[in-house]
């Protein structure tokens, strides 16, 4: 981060890798997230679309950032596993909804999918989490 640039706040945490890539964080609350991100051509692999890894990269923090909105502490979310469809080409503005499917004491069960602007559905993933308490 340059002196110019003033830290973004990813639901109360500071995540240096998601604000070098410009994540926009729109909101985390009641098992649900948001987050959206402008897909770059230095995020593009040689078919000039997304490349898988910004795409893993924004389901994983989409489905942790909904595990931890179901807690009123600031936490971080460890994944724990993770499984990516990638369902067609991922282009221009992506926004990304993560949800918890089921929660346990420790264990959280969710699912995240990747929208074009068209709203369809781009890459689809589920994963399990742990909070850091």
């Amino acid at each position: 981060m340059t002196p110019n640039q003033s830290a973004i706040s990813y639901f109360g945490l500071n995540i240096p890798f998601l604000s070098h890539l410009g994540v926009v964080p729109e909101y985390a609350q009641d098992g649900k997230s948001r987050i959206s991100l402008e897909i770059k051509p230095e995020f593009e692999n040689s078919f000039q679309i997304a490349h898988g890894g910004i795409l893993m990269t924004l389901l994983d923090f989409a489905m942790g950032a909904a595990a931890r909105s179901t807690t009123n502490q600031i936490l971080g979310a460890m994944t724990v596993d993770m499984n990516v469809s990638f369902l067609r080409p991922s282009i221009g503005k992506i926004a990304v909804e993560g949800s918890v499917l089921k929660s346990g004491k420790t264990i959280y069960y969710c699912e995240a999918v990747a929208l074009n602007e068209a709203g369809e559905i781009t890459a689809k993933s589920s994963g399990t989490f742990m909070l850091r308490r």
